[in-house]
């Protein structure tokens, strides 16, 4: 057969096939790849054309021509029909097997924070926000720091304005739910703070707090030691030991640091805990009676307590990371593991 003749008899194989096809991605891609395709029939009628004798070229050439846009317009409309009766702005092979969803996980310290919140919601504190950006009063002046305290430079603070500032701890948060509910008050206060320190492996700028405030009338620190006991035998286990040892805090007073016994090791010493046996989590002390005045509270009539602590601190404890700078960099081969 010759290649008018078979240019002629892939024009009626294309009429009978076309009308076939049906709507489904496999039918059209078999259409197109048999008239179009690289080893289709149309691509090798164009081969054979070179060899044709030059009398015929312009004849067939044209014929060859419509036959290679009608297949390729009748591809193109079978795919407009199929996106459109799918809904679809791409194509979408319904045969093909599907393909699992990855699940998102909370992150590590959203998920100690949550469980930290929970065990003192648990001893009926309620939970109390504010916000990142804060007044220096609130930051602060009502904390018992005074212009040129030298407890300032405990804190090296981004300032917004001379009076504006990101906060350095959520204390201020303390401060803003004592001036606006009387006693008695037992809040926790959990948020990110921040601080303009040198990033290394042991300290970021961006980290978060969690701070807890108890006023009423006759609290002592029996019921501060009390309740971080319960807390942390909570949280890391009934077997912990805690212990205070004496510091200094601007806001509280009589102040402390509180650690607890290594879960690593047990107390035994270990790479983790320095081989001192001991973790330190947070500091804690009496609301010291300034602080409550600054807020309108009467410090004759009611007493307080106070804690705080670093989530992500005690989340690099817990699972033994080296690095705070993983807890930010958001690299999902770190984050999966949780």
């Amino acid at each position: 057969m010759n290649l008018p003749e078979r240019v002629k008899e892939v024009q009626n194989w294309l009429k009978d096939d076309l009308a076939k096809v049906n709507d489904t991605f496999n039918s059209v891609e078999e259409f197109r790849l048999k008239y179009i395709g690289k080893k289709g029939l149309i691509p090798a009628l164009f081969r054979d054309f070179g060899s044709l004798d030059a009398s015929l070229k312009r004849e067939v050439g044209k014929n060859l021509n419509i036959l290679k846009k009608e297949a390729e317009e009748a591809v193109s409309q079978l795919k407009e029909r199929l996106t459109a009766k799918s809904g679809q702005d791409e194509e979408f092979d319904y045969t093909l097997p599907g393909m699992p969803f990855n699940r998102g996980n909370l992150h590590p310290v959203t998920q100690t924070m949550n469980r930290i919140c929970d065990i003192f919601c648990e001893m009926g504190f309620g939970i109390e926000f504010g916000p990142e950006i804060e007044t220096d009063f609130n930051n602060f002046q009502a904390l018992n720091f005074p212009d040129n305290h030298p407890a300032r430079d405990m804190q090296d603070t981004f300032f917004i304005e001379d009076d504006i500032l990101l906060r350095t701890h959520t204390s201020p948060i303390q401060i803003r739910t004592m001036l606006k509910k009387k006693p008695p008050i037992r809040i926790l206060a959990p948020g990110r703070v921040f601080r303009n320190e040198a990033i290394n492996p042991r300290s970021y700028c961006v980290f978060h707090q969690i701070e807890g405030l108890y006023v009423d009338e006759d609290v002592s620190f029996a019921e501060l030691k009390m309740t971080i006991e319960v807390f942390a035998k909570k949280f890391f286990g009934k077997d912990v030991q805690i212990r205070f040892r004496p510091s200094y805090f601007p806001f509280t007073e009589p102040s402390a640091e509180v650690d607890v016994s290594c879960f690593i090791c047990g107390g035994k010493g270990c790479r983790l805990c320095k081989h001192t046996g001991w973790l330190e989590i947070m500091g804690c002390g009496m609301v010291d009676p300034n602080v409550l005045e600054a807020c309108g509270i009467d410090s004759e009539r009611y007493t307080g307590y106070a804690f705080g602590m670093g989530p992500d601190r005690i989340t690099l404890l817990k699972y033994g990371i080296n690095d705070i700078r993983l807890l930010f960099e958001g690299d999902i081969r770190f984050l999966k593991q949780f």
